[in-house]
């Protein structure tokens, strides 16, 4: 949607270094294109360095300094690592989106608790690890936190007890650090997506349930872009978000009004293999 990053100044972010987790694709690889566009050096981290190699490409494609560290948000050191090299290279950071995350389909009685534990792990746990191992280089900066949550935070979701758990975990988190770490300047927010084109969890889902019942659902009748989650990411990592933080913000084309219930019947049908990004 190259019209909607028009918008925004390509000078927005010069000069700032932006590190993101899980940003070998989907979501986090759309915000990380964002902010390369909006002059940002960008660091990203995942665990599959084929995907992290291509998507380090593109960024560089886009004219911005970029550079990949593989790392597992579940291993703190690993993190620490990237987030070191990232200095090293680039200056000390001033955003930091978490987004890695993971997630299956599956009802609650069949979810064992390594699946949950899992989930939990990857989202919850590698969320804090991101932001407490940022933390030193975002006071220096006065930075910004962005975590990527989800629908299922505060809408009980079928076959999602194990994501609903791990994102409202986040949720709460966010609003922890945003009232310690206000006094570090560190601003700290959450963005939930509503369904995403082309990424995996919805390709597949809209798959089986049907992509036009998923618009449907959607008040403003559309699958949401990449872009329109990343432009929200670099406005509130930037000035114009300075007195932004605590809040949850949904950009989902007002598909959480009205829950999952149009979806209910088919969703609650579905168990598939995992998808993690």
């Amino acid at each position: 949607m190259p019209e909607l990053l028009d918008l925004l100044s390509s000078s927005l972010h010069r000069g700032s270094t932006v590190f993101v987790t899980g940003g070998g694709s989907g979501i986090n690889l759309g915000i990380a294109e964002t902010f390369a566009r909006t002059g940002a050096k960008v660091a990203i981290c995942g665990r599959t360095e084929d995907k992290l190699v291509a998507a380090t490409a593109r960024l560089r494609d886009l004219g911005a300094d970029a550079l990949y560290a593989v790392a597992d948000v579940r291993d703190h050191d690993a993190l620490t690592a990237a987030l070191a090299l990232t200095e090293s290279r680039f200056g000390p950071v001033s955003a930091v989106i978490a987004g890695a995350a993971g997630n299956f389909n599956a009802p609650a009685e069949k979810i064992s608790a390594n699946g949950f534990k899992t989930v939990i792990d990857i989202d919850l746990l590698g969320s804090f690890n991101t932001a407490h191992a940022a933390f030193a280089q975002l006071a220096e900066t006065s930075g910004s936190i962005l975590f990527v949550s989800a629908g299922q935070a505060y809408c009980p979701t079928p076959n999602q007890a194990h994501a609903g758990a791990a994102k409202a975990g986040i949720e709460n988190l966010m609003k922890n650090l945003a009232l310690e770490w206000g006094q570090y300047g560190i601003r700290v927010n959450t963005v939930v997506p509503g369904p995403i084109a082309g990424t995996e969890g919805v390709e597949r889902l809209s798959a089986e349930v049907g992509a036009e019942q998923w618009r449907q659902a959607v008040p403003l009748g559309r699958f949401g872009t990449t872009a329109d989650i990343g432009v929200m990411a670099a406005i509130l990592a930037s000035p114009l978000g300075g007195y932004v933080t605590g809040s949850q913000i949904v950009v989902d084309g007002g598909f959480g009004l009205a829950g999952f219930g149009m979806l209910r019947r088919d969703w609650m049908s579905l168990e598939s293999e995992g998808a993690r990004s």
